[in-house]
């Protein structure tokens, strides 16, 4: 794993007021810095002297909010194809270290798949394929073989180094006969199916598990609002509560599957969507979860669905970086709207978009992502880390499932930052500066601890 070299000559091991050692991780928007440890960052009280503290952040862990889930990536049919492709070492060594809970290990325990192929898949399938004009009403022809191939043998050998491993899955389309166009981009799902394709929900969910992998969770529509996309389907409100009241919900209580049911998975420009299906009191007693992309809109209307629905829990489930950007910008961004944004605006999860691709920025369907960067480019054996690596790298390995996001408070516009305690009593704040490198402040427990955030960085400190 690629590490910065950061050198600050005042640094020394300083252990304050019965506080454990502070360690703060650090990667620049320069790339000098890539999740680079500094196992003793305090300021002494002469360096602090000599420079003027930018900001106090108020760390304040009696004010609790949400319990975070987890973070990840994508594992598209196309990442799954590429991973199984590496030689074994390869494949175990770079599996240890996005999913293990070493040292220099990820410890992602979150990752969405699809419910057949993704625009990020090497062609379109569903599960239940069939010949122009026929049709399956009682899905005798279904199978996961496609998933056999790659996907789920990658799935197990993740599951194996991390046990803890959670799934969320999303359609990116039912079998065409099921579509009032009988075709895989576009188009509605007709009404005489909807008891077909719920039961197309359960019967994946349950060979899933005859494979030994639990699907945590669904998404009934990846981009509901989006039909151009190959595959995709259209899907209205009015259409996705219909279908969660009358027809998936009873399914999954009648065959008591705990699967989260989690609506929307589109962009935070239309709030009212998720809102308006959470309103039908019938159909929110079967649903978990609303998930959200930010392609359009801003974060800040996920804290418009929690006041709405302050019971619902909040994903992120995507967020591309693409072939066209650059590691300063698309850093800085994510880190500001994706991780620190989405996030202090209830978001229990955050999972980028996706995990590998090849140097053509491949696989992927005709019509699908021509341009999606993945986390790793794997070429053979060769790999190469890309931005969304440092993204839920700067993360994923301080802030365990179970943390709760404590409250934050600062006044200064140039360091933006965000809280959590862990479960075993950690204290973590991700700090983001935008600006020139700057000394700031922490304020807990009515002391204050000095630290210096080079130009334009993430730091994660914890202590």
């Amino acid at each position: 794993m690629k590490r910065g070299i950061f050198i600050l000559g005042f640094l020394g091991l300083i252990v304050l007021n019965g506080h454990s050692q502070f360690v703060q991780t650090i990667t620049s928007a320069d790339g000098r810095f890539l999740l680079h440890k500094i196992e003793a960052p305090l300021l002494g009280l002469e360096q602090f002297n000599n420079r003027l503290s930018l900001d106090t952040v108020y760390f304040n862990d009696q004010i609790q909010f949400q319990k975070i889930e987890g973070f990840g990536y994508t594992l598209t049919g196309g990442s799954a194809y590429l991973l199984y492709q590496m030689p074994l070492q390869n494949r175990t060594a770079i599996l240890k270290e996005l999913f293990g809970q070493g040292p220099n290990d990820l410890n992602i325990n979150y990752l969405r798949i699809s419910i057949g192929a993704s625009d990020l898949d090497a062609t379109v399938f569903s599960y239940d394929d069939l010949k122009e004009g026929e049709v399956d009403p009682d899905l005798k022809k279904m199978s996961i073989s496609k998933d056999q191939e790659f996907l789920i043998p990658i799935l197990k050998e993740i599951q194996l180094i991390q046990p803890n491993l959670k799934l969320i899955a999303s359609p990116w389309s039912p079998p065409v006969w099921m579509k009032d166009n009988g075709k895989s981009k576009g188009g509605h799902l007709l009404t005489k199916y909807y008891e077909t394709y719920a039961q197309y929900f359960v019967r994946y969910i349950q060979l899933m598990r005859a494979e030994g992998l639990q699907i945590n969770a669904i998404t009934i529509q990846n981009e509901p609002e989006h039909g151009g996309n190959n595959p995709s389907m259209l899907m209205t409100a009015l259409e996705q509560n219909a279908f969660i009241k009358n027809h998936l919900g009873p399914a999954f209580k009648k065959q008591g599957i705990q699967t989260e049911i989690v609506i929307w998975d589109h962009n935070a420009d239309n709030p009212n969507y998720p809102i308006q299906i959470l309103n039908d009191s019938l159909a929110k007693s079967f649903i978990s979860a609303s998930a959200f992309h930010l392609y359009l809109g801003h974060e800040s209307a996920l804290s418009k669905l929690h006041q709405a629905h302050p019971d619902k829990k909040i994903y992120f489930t995507e967020q591309w970086t693409g072939a066209k950007g650059n590691f300063a910008g698309d850093f800085i961004w994510h880190m500001q709207h994706i991780v620190i944004g989405t996030m202090s605006n209830w978001s229990s999860m955050v999972l980028e978009w996706n995990l590998a691709n090849d140097p053509t920025y491949g696989p992927h369907t005709p019509g699908g992502c021509t341009e999606c960067l993945g986390a790793l480019t794997i070429a053979g054996s060769d790999l190469k880390r890309n931005v969304s690596y440092y993204i839920i790298g700067q993360v994923a390995p301080f802030i365990p499932a179970g943390s709760v996001r404590i409250q934050t408070t600062s006044s200064n516009t140039q360091i933006q930052s965000i809280g959590f305690k862990s479960a075993d009593g950690k204290n973590v704040l991700v700090a983001l500066n935008t600006g020139k490198e700057a000394v700031f402040t922490i304020d807990f427990e009515q002391k204050k601890y000095n630290f210096t955030l080079p130009e334009k960085s993430a730091s994660t400190i914890v202590w």
